[in-house]
């Protein structure tokens, strides 16, 4: 079979799990002997995370679902770069790509990474064009069969892998992870982790801590919400902002991750918190009960069951275990492995 050749495209500009899991997604199948392109945005993080793994980005501007220029420059680049499967991420560029890819004579896969509803109205028809869904949770996977009219044997499931050889706890010390951040030594500490944007809901994880005065709550990670939330949290005393950090050393340095997202695929940074051993509290909501594995972590529905949940865990009434080994399905081997069948599945 001829070396297959995938153009990932991507609308959004900002670097959360999204972005992430398609720089590790294009890492991964390279490994496999697959040829990764990337189009994006001229100013998206994503472009220069690309270009440092040694990518080869096309500048498209995406600047609507019908943007007649986008999608014949993408056609162009398609057919000179011998393209064979458009994999679409974000809306706009799920529209762009989707015709693109079809009027050049390319498959179209759409990856569905966020789990709220898609309008099931019949002029939203472009995710019943592709010639494959790949979604990272099984809520997500039923919920477009049920309301997108997808065809069953069109869609499937895969979450998101993580490279377990960095999220390894023995290659921390949480003393010298608290010492890199500038964190105290001898004192409990809870963690967010991820972009400050309204969908993660860092206003909850905030009133959450009013609730701890003696705990230290900190939270990694910058983006549009940051100065709102530091105005929200400037009179309490047991809350930081440590902006970006690197995930492996920030789940080395805490005890207990808060996951209080308002919606969610399959998130990065509970597999993440899982595999470094950590206890987790996260939102039941979209495919984060997926990862649900027995005793493994909690899921909280609202503020109450999170502060409840979270005076247990620190008075040591409740004790959480298997939490590494119950994330095994969710490596980046186990992914790139699903999304190479699903490429010459389509190709075939």
């Amino acid at each position: 079979m001829k070396k297959i050749k995938v153009l990932h495209t991507e609308w959004s500009d900002g670097w959360g799990g999204q972005e992430i899991r398609i720089i590790n997604e294009m890492k991964a199948l390279r490994d496999k002997g697959v040829e990764l392109f990337l189009a994006t945005r001229p100013h998206a993080k994503i472009k220069e995370k690309a270009q440092e793994e040694g990518f080869k980005v096309f500048d498209i501007p995406f600047k609507s679902n019908f943007d007649l220029g986008s999608i014949f420059k993408l056609v162009k680049i398609i057919k000179k770069n011998n393209i064979n499967i458009v994999n679409t991420h974000s809306g706009k560029d799920t529209w762009v790509g989707g015709f693109a890819a079809k009027i050049a004579g390319a498959k179209f896969i759409r990856t569905r990474h966020l789990s709220n509803p898609i309008n099931p109205s019949r002029l939203n028809f472009i995710n019943e064009l592709a010639d494959f869904i790949i979604t990272t949770g099984e809520g997500v996977k039923k919920a477009m069969i049920k309301n997108n009219r997808i065809n069953p044997e069109k869609i499937i499931s895969i979450p998101t892998g993580v490279n377990e050889k960095i999220f390894d706890p023995k290659k921390y010390n949480q003393t010298e992870s608290r010492k890199k951040l500038n964190l105290p030594l001898n004192k409990k500490i809870v963690g967010f982790l991820g972009i400050l944007r309204s969908v993660k809901n860092p206003y909850l994880f905030i009133n959450i801590a009013k609730e701890f005065p003696n705990i230290l709550f900190v939270l990694g990670g910058n983006g549009p919400l940051e100065n709102d939330l530091k105005n929200y949290a400037k009179n309490l005393k047991n809350i930081k902002f440590l902006g970006f950090v690197d995930s492996p050393t920030f789940l080395s340095a805490i005890d207990i991750l808060l996951l209080t997202s308002k919606n969610e695929g399959v998130p990065q940074s509970v597999i993440q918190a899982l595999l470094m051993e950590k206890d987790v509290i996260a939102s039941n909501v979209g495919s984060i009960k997926d990862l649900k594995k027995e005793n493994n972590f909690l899921l909280a529905n609202e503020k109450m069951e999170f502060v409840n949940y979270l005076d247990k865990l620190l008075k040591g009434k409740i004790k959480l275990d298997n939490k590494r080994e119950s994330m095994k399905d969710f490596t980046i081997d186990r992914m790139s492995k699903k999304i190479l069948n699903v490429y010459k599945k389509v190709l075939n």
